[in-house]
């Protein structure tokens, strides 16, 4: 049994006349008849009574189109959620990053992705460098936001490009004594209690911080450790010490605490956006486009390792209009089989038989 026996046999409920029926499927009256008895063969029963007045479906004919209705209406909906899918307008993305890029870019990407593209599932996880890496080489993630490009094994199966730079800042307490200073070198710093990112979770931040202070210095081997850029500076606001952190944590400024510039000026490790060299998955690809038109400089480089993106074809469109075609298909065979139930029933208790009357398109 194929779909196109569901829409002949709907077609003659409809029409209650093979000829009628055949012209509206744009086919020969034979073929149609031959196909309708072929179904009632396979389905082992009457469906249709052959009457002078017209031809009308049986009980068990009534039975099998409210069937082959829904049917045809889940083969128009597959196709449609199928078209949906391939434009990543569902789906699902895993984004690991790290909890600075909640300040800058993060707010304005995920704004948008959700308003253009909200039936896609979003699975947000906040998590260090290593361990995103990590997540994402082994198929856990789609995509990470990290300092630094990605290191070590599976690194070398990702795309990265830097999303955005950085430098060194100091963050105090508004009772330290270096408060309402603009800036704060290295000698100060070496005399004063640290709090610093966990070298471990964030390796290239760890390696400025020896190439800055010293790699045997005093004030990292016994700085306070804290995870993400809201505790460095929370526990700078208590006075536990003097954090340092990215400058983007500017932009997430707290009562009770004061920014220094760190000199020399310090770079720090970019932000990179990293996937797989091999995902062209229609959710990351709508994810990127949208990276694109919120961060040009970055749409730039992804244009550059992977090509810029293709323009949709005249084919594609065709698809995407047929694909509508089907669903309003479907909502007017809904509304005529409703009028058509209604007149077939009266016509079936004439004839002592149970009518229904469907629609279709060939």
């Amino acid at each position: 049994m194929e779909a196109r026996h569901l829409r002949y046999a709907l077609a003659l409920a409809e029409h209650a006349h093979f000829g009628r029926a055949a012209r509206s499927l744009g086919i020969a009256q034979p073929p149609l008849s031959k196909q309708i008895a072929d179904l009632e063969r396979e389905v082992g029963t009457r469906l249709f009574d052959r009457t002078r007045q017209g031809v009308f479906p049986t009980a068990a004919g009534a039975a099998f189109l409210a069937r082959a209705r829904r049917a045809l209406d889940e083969i128009a909906g597959a196709s449609v959620d199928a078209a949906r899918a391939a434009r990543g307008e569902t789906g699902r993305l895993r984004l690991g990053f790290i909890a600075s890029a909640l300040l800058d870019p993060l707010p304005d990407v995920l704004g948008r992705f959700g308003r253009e593209r909200p039936d896609v599932r979003l699975e947000l996880h906040e998590m260090a460098t290593t361990r995103s890496t990590a997540a994402l080489v082994a198929g856990e993630l789609d995509v990470t936001i990290g300092l630094g490009r990605p290191q070590g094994v599976g690194a070398e199966q990702l795309v990265s490009v830097p999303i955005g730079h950085d430098h060194l800042v100091a963050v105090v307490s508004s009772t330290h004594p270096y408060a309402g200073q603009s800036s704060v070198d290295v000698g100060q710093l070496q005399r004063q209690p640290l709090i610093v990112a966990p070298g471990e979770d964030e390796p290239a931040v760890a390696t400025g911080l020896r190439t800055l202070l010293g790699k045997d210095s005093p004030a990292l081997s016994g700085a306070t450790v804290a995870r993400d850029i809201h505790t460095i500076i929370g526990l700078a606001a208590c006075g536990v010490g003097v954090g340092l952190g990215p400058s983007r944590m500017l932009a997430a400024p707290r009562r009770g605490t004061w920014f220094c510039e760190v000199t020399p000026r310090t770079p720090l490790p970019d932000l990179f956006l990293s996937f797989g060299a091999r995902d062209r998955s229609p959710a990351l690809n709508a994810f990127l486009d949208v990276i694109r038109t919120n961060c040009p400089d970055v749409g730039a480089a992804l244009d550059h390792r992977l090509g810029p993106r293709r323009p949709r074809g005249p084919q594609e469109d065709a698809v995407d209009v047929a694909f509508q075609d089907a669903r309003a298909q479907g909502r007017a065979q809904a509304q005529d089989q409703g009028q058509g139930q209604g007149q077939g029933q009266g016509q079936g208790q004439a004839r002592g038989s149970v009518a229904s009357a469907g629609s279709s398109a060939p």
